[in-house]
Formats: structure tokens, sequence, C-alpha cells
């Protein structure tokens, strides 16, 4: 019900979805499912290609956010408390075992917030602890910049297509946490590439498309420590 209606936006508002590698979403498996995120509109994308059996994970604060907050609720959205990592540890655990017991695939923005800026922001960890702790493969989902039709900063809202694409999924199997990080670069680097590629721009200020080391703009230090 609530994809439907989600979905329907998108007549109203002139948005067209297109859709590639769509199959790889429906194999019948458990996996963790990461995608970029920019705005709501991303809500529309999700409900496109969104797969059986499928949860998010999302921040806490989004549970607070009225009839917003409600829909997720009801969608069987997973809340994290990210100011107590104790806490949000202890969900992922208890998701990782879930999501294999009952072949859940489980749905998570590794940005971890809405980012508008035209490139990716630096992934948090939770996305992949959790994938080799559950032992499952990664199916990264990329969605085109919006930013030729819509920006909140300009108020510009026009029709336009977004392209969404599906990539291979990216196996964990006898990855250890050692592995979280080169894990993490692998990903990113295989994202961010895809998405100036289907968005048809440059990477921002000439941006190397390489890993997210510190030296391409993923924090470093107490940043680091924070973006986990």
């Amino acid at each position: 019900i609530i994809s439907w209606f989600v979905r329907s936006f998108k007549y109203a508002y002139g948005l067209r979805f297109e859709v590639k590698g769509r199959e790889t979403l429906d194999e019948d498996r458990p996996c963790v499912i990461i995608s970029n995120h920019q705005s709501i509109l991303d809500m529309m994308g999700l409900m496109e290609v969104l797969p059986d059996r499928c949860v998010q994970i999302a921040k806490r604060e989004l549970l607070f956010l009225g009839p917003v907050g409600l829909i997720m609720y009801l969608g069987g959205v997973l809340f994290i408390n990210r100011q107590r990592s104790q806490t949000a540890m202890s969900v992922i655990t208890d998701v990782g075992e879930r999501m294999v017991r009952e072949k859940l695939k489980v749905w998570i923005y590794p940005e971890g917030t809405r980012n508008d800026n035209g490139d990716l922001l630096p992934f948090k960890k939770g996305a992949f602890y959790l994938a080799i702790q559950a032992q499952v493969p990664i199916i990264p989902v990329v969605y085109s910049s919006f930013s030729s039709f819509y920006s909140c900063k300009t108020k510009l809202f026009t029709s336009g297509t977004i392209q969404v694409e599906v990539l291979d999924a990216i196996p964990t199997r006898g990855l250890t946490v050692a592995d979280v990080p080169k894990l993490l670069d692998t990903c990113h680097q295989a994202m961010r590439t895809r998405f100036f590629h289907i968005s048809k721009i440059p990477p921002k200020n000439g941006a190397p498309l390489g890993p997210a080391t510190p030296e391409n703009g993923a924090p470093s230090g107490p940043d680091a420590q924070e973006a986990q």
C-alpha cells in the first residue's frame, strides 16, 4: 500500500524513473542493499525497485517526523539510535541474524544523511559490518543526480528523469571485520564512478574517482570515528 501510494506521486510531479539491473535485487537471497541519498525523492526511486522481503534501517530521529515517521514505522523500518553506539551495534547484530534466518534484504543509506552537493559523501561503516557479520553480498544501487530539475537551495522543481542503476553484487564470503575499510572503499568507488557516469556530470571540482581515503575527502582522526 505504501509503495503504491509513494509511486503515485511521480505522475503528479512529472518524474520518470529508468531502471537498469532490477533482476539483481529480485534474486531469492539475503543481502545488504546500499544506495546514495540526495533528497526525499529517493523514496519514490526506492519504491520503484523495492524487492520483496526488504526492510530499511534509518536513524531514530526520523521516527518523530510526523506522517513521514509514521509511514516509515508502518513500513517496517528498523530505527537505530546513532547517539548510543552500543544500542546501534546490538540492533545490527540482531538484524544480521534475522536476515539470514528469514532471507531478508536490508536497505541502508551509507552516507548517513541526505546529500545534494553533487557528489557522494564518505560512507559510514555500519552496512559493511552488517554484510560481513552475516556473510551476505552487498548490492549497490545508484540514483543519478537530481540537480538538473530539483534543488532545495534555488527552489527549483520541474519534471525530469531519474536513472536508477543496480550494480553487480559484491560478495563478502570469507571476509572479516579487518576487511571493512577495503570493502567500504570498493563500494564507494564503484558507486561514485557510476553516479557521475549516469548523471553525465564531471566529478565535483575535479576530485579523483578513487577510494574514499582521507586524501579524497574521507574523514580521518576524530572525524573518522564519527563516521563509524
